[in-house]
């Protein structure tokens, strides 16, 4: 199994690039939209902590199965060191390691907002009873397995954490999808009323101006004057009505043909 470092723990999954390999976004964790607003889901990262090489590699030959993305870290700090830049479905944390113990591990680890929600297993070589036990779920921990444990029950454990991570990956996903969704739709209805304000009070104005056209045509007609000036003021009417005409085209609310000024 290869691997790679990143952020001091030492990263690896099944079919993983060489080592000093720079990862893309494919290896990256966490669900991805692909064609049409899809999510394409890639794999999570699991991360494991002990302070012993045999027992990180027994872990992964135990997980590798999973086809997930195992990250090693050999002390409580090289585990708060990854999880400043990665997200992780599960942490697997031995308690006993020398300096930073597991427990001293998991109370960092919850006082972070980023990282309080993130399961943790315990793991421990030694049995202290129920006290020992009742301070590993007080630290935080989701489950305390002791050393040696069923590779089934482990693998059957750590995939529920994964399988309940990649599905909160995709509602975060929908949801931000959702959001922008609702945004342009917000936008598109503040666009369709403003347009529809501004039509209305073109439209308030253009029957003002057809009031008096047509007070000045009439007008006219009755002291038959100017020849030229009822010509004008009928060539004006037409106008005026063309332009209602548009306008009402532009308003899908207003039928045009009740909207023609009267020619009477």
């Amino acid at each position: 199994m290869t691997g790679t470092r990143t952020g001091g723990a030492r990263e690896s999954s099944p079919g993983a690039a060489p080592a000093g390999a720079a990862s893309g976004p494919a290896d990256r964790e966490g669900p991805k939209p692909g064609r049409g607003g899809r999510a394409t889901v890639q794999k999570a990262k699991i991360l494991l902590v002990d302070d012993r090489p045999e027992n990180l590699l027994a872990l992964e030959a135990i997980l590798s199965a999973l086809d997930q993305t195992l990250v090693r870290a050999s002390s409580g700090e090289e585990a708060l060191k990854a999880l400043l830049t990665d997200d992780f479905a599960v942490i697997l944390l031995d308690v006993q390691m020398p300096g930073m113990d597991g427990f001293e591990t998991a109370a960092h680890i919850k006082r972070r907002e980023r990282t309080r929600d993130i399961p943790i297993i315990f793991l421990t070589a030694i049995n202290h009873g129920p006290h020992h036990t009742f301070r590993g779920y007080a630290a935080g921990a989701v489950d305390y397995i002791s050393k040696p444990f069923d590779p089934w029950v482990l693998r059957a454990k750590v995939s529920v954490f994964v399988e309940l991570y990649m599905k909160n990956c995709q509602l975060r996903e929908q949801a931000s999808l959702l959001r922008l969704q609702l945004e342009g739709s917000e936008k598109d209805a503040g666009e369709s009323k403003e347009s529809a304000g501004l039509l209305a009070e073109l439209s308030a104005r253009l029957a003002a101006v057809e009031e008096q056209a047509e007070a000045l045509t009439k007008q006219l007609n009755d002291e038959s004057t100017d020849a030229a000036a009822v010509a004008t003021a009928a060539h004006l009417e037409r106008k005026l009505t063309g332009l209602r005409r548009a306008l009402d085209a532009l308003d899908p609310g207003t039928g045009s043909a009740s909207s023609l000024p009267s020619q009477n």
